[in-house]
């Protein structure tokens, strides 16, 4: 168990009433464009703050540092892995979670509607919250497309959460218990991607673990998910109705969903950007990737003839 600074804790367990009984969690690697702005939103009210650095060669420990940040390392093996072992093997002095990256920052209404949650008397019984989630890219709101508002649990009750390791790129938060939603808002702007080639060579990295995921866990893993559930709960329910499509197909509609029927094209000219990037060109890597996946696996097993693997994929 990595030790946090007890003493640090208690000074500010001890100082004004404003401080909230909750451990804020951000992971971080070579954030220096972001973190400043993440830790000053809400590191102030926490009873303590945790970085978990993977290597950073820029100023991202002197910048959490300077935010009265612990600061703890671990090789970085991908988003899931990187919250179990945090959440596993780091002391936090309080049973509340805020669970960020470090490009995410909190809105004062959020920080105040949290504190209005834990200390209300009913909340014996809750075990996590959902928060509503701003997406920035390149200085644009993405505001349509379905991408807002996008409800994500970061709050929660650490000995009631579990995380699921088999995701290779998105990472959710699960709990057993009441859940509330929130109406406050995390704002999520990468500026490091304010340079496209920076977005379109992680994107390029994701689409291949994606593929992989979803490769290895085949088209029936998803069991669980209603359409009129929680926002988790729905998010399963797309997910299944998504492997059922047929490769390279799919990306082409989910862009003219997001485009043309979610109205994605008020987004202007950045959410153009953003909507044939991420709805069209980073789904058809992955529908790429997948369709390689499958010749290799069936090549090496002397498998059916390559014109069969989508059908073996998609069904």
């Amino acid at each position: 168990m990595v030790p946090i600074n007890t003493d640090k804790a208690a000074r500010q367990q001890g100082g004004a009433s404003a401080v909230l009984p909750v451990t804020l969690v951000v992971l971080a690697f070579n954030e220096e464009a972001n973190l400043g702005a993440c830790l000053e939103s809400l590191s102030p009210r926490m009873a303590r703050t945790i970085v978990v650095d993977s290597g950073s060669t820029d100023r991202t420990r002197d910048i959490a540092a300077a935010h009265g940040a612990d600061v703890v390392s671990h090789a970085f093996e991908g988003h899931s892995r990187q919250w179990r072992w945090a959440l596993s093997n780091v002391a936090m002095p309080t049973a509340w979670v805020l669970a960020l990256d470090a490009d995410q920052r909190a809105t004062p209404a959020l920080v105040a509607e949290i504190a209005d949650v834990l200390q209300r008397g009913d909340c014996a019984d809750l075990a996590g919250c959902f928060v509503v989630r701003r997406q920035i890219f390149r200085g644009r709101w993405i505001r349509h497309g379905g991408y807002y508002p996008k409800h994500l649990l970061k709050l929660f009750r650490k000995d009631a959460v579990s995380i699921d390791e088999g995701e290779l790129v998105d990472h959710h938060f699960h709990v057993r218990g009441r859940t509330a939603t929130l109406r406050g808002e995390i704002i999520e702007e990468n500026r490091n991607e304010n340079v496209i080639a920076t977005w379109i060579a992680k994107h390029n990295r994701y689409a291949v673990l994606q593929a992989r995921e979803e490769f290895e866990r085949g088209p029936s893993a998803v069991h669980h998910g209603r359409f009129f559930g929680s926002p988790d709960e729905r998010v399963l329910w797309k997910k299944r109705v998504w492997k059922r499509l047929p490769l390279f197909v799919r990306p082409c509609l989910y862009f003219l969903y997001r485009y043309v029927i979610r109205l994605g094209f008020l987004d202007g000219r950045q959410g153009f950007v953003f909507h044939v990037l991420q709805a069209f060109w980073y789904r058809l890597l992955v529908d790429i990737n997948l369709e390689e996946l499958g010749h290799a696996a069936n090549n090496q097993a002397g498998g059916p003839a390559p014109d069969d693997i989508q059908h073996q994929v998609t069904t």
